[in-house]
């Protein structure tokens, strides 16, 4: 076992082991629970400092290195182990993606963690209040990219909408991304682009919603008033193992929200904004409504 660089998913593998270590009863101890040293010694780890690096996310954590784990720990249960194998694979999956390959020199590290970690996820849910890139049209993406200024060059505005529109892919695999979108009416009513491009982008919201079965498109009207999300997009990514991650974008960077008391409140926001929305089909109604009225 190796150091690394903590990431998202190593991080999240840490903290199950960390949680499956306290929950080891050791009533002789003030604490009652395992620590760190006698839990390296019955794992075969060097010492307690290997086993706070791996429940620290900043070493990996071969497969092969499980079964001691369980045993050390009494994990018994079948369920819990195979819960356990994929989250380390994900933790332990160091690849770069093709597009990460196709984009090098375009993406800034912390999009490119963002797009790991969205190759990997099963599901996206998200608030937002512009249309999301997933969901963008070329014209509209070349738009907004140009107008946030971060690149400099049309050679580099054009690379990251190509980046863009290629992350798309992902609704149409064979295991396509589950993905439910709620957009605030601000995105349908701000014109990005022109009235020409802005209701080409409209219309593509209906296409893609139609066409795509894994694609789920929630309007929430301004007459919803004051609502779950009022604070801020965000993003519950879901992947095969694990809790979901909930990823907020600021200016500068993203952040990357894992303890559970966190990713409970982002979970509790989004059903409320499920609620609070218009559904799929009154949702797409609007977005044709909304098309008449600004652009017929």
């Amino acid at each position: 076992m190796t150091d690394a660089q903590p990431n998202v998913h190593r991080r999240r593998l840490g903290l199950a082991l960390r949680a499956l270590r306290k929950a080891v009863p050791r009533p002789d101890r003030d604490d009652g629970v395992m620590n760190l040293a006698e839990a390296a010694e019955l794992i075969g780890l060097p010492g307690q400092s290997a086993l706070s690096k791996i429940e620290n996310g900043k070493q990996r954590v071969p497969l092969s290195t499980l079964p001691s784990f369980f045993l050390a720990y009494g994990i018994e249960d079948a369920e819990t182990k195979a819960e356990l194998r994929a989250l380390a694979t994900l933790a332990s999956s160091g690849r770069r993606s093709n597009l990460l390959n196709q984009f090098k020199g375009t993406i800034s590290d912390p999009f490119a963690e963002y797009l790991h970690l969205e190759e990997l996820a099963r599901k996206s849910e998200m608030y937002t209040h512009i249309v999301p890139g997933l969901l963008q049209d070329q014209p509209y993406a070349e738009a907004i990219v140009r107008r946030s200024r971060q690149w400099q060059t049309n050679r580099e505005i054009g690379n990251f909408v190509n980046l863009r529109i290629e992350r798309q892919r992902a609704l149409n695999n064979p295991d396509p991304l589950q993905l439910w979108c709620i957009i605030d009416e601000t995105a349908l009513r701000r014109e990005v682009g022109g009235p020409a491009v802005m209701k080409a982008q409209l219309q593509h919201l209906v296409d893609v919603a139609d066409e795509h079965p894994n694609v789920t498109i929630q309007v929430l009207p301004f007459k919803a008033g004051a609502h779950a999300g009022i604070d801020g997009a965000f993003t519950l990514l879901h992947f095969p193992a694990g809790p979901p991650v909930v990823v907020v974008e600021p200016m500068t960077t993203a952040l990357y929200l894992e303890d559970d008391s966190d990713i409970g409140r982002y979970e509790t926001g989004m059903n409320h904004l499920k609620g609070e929305a218009l559904d799929s089909d009154a949702s797409r109604q609007f977005i044709i409504d909304t098309i008449k009225e600004l652009y017929a």
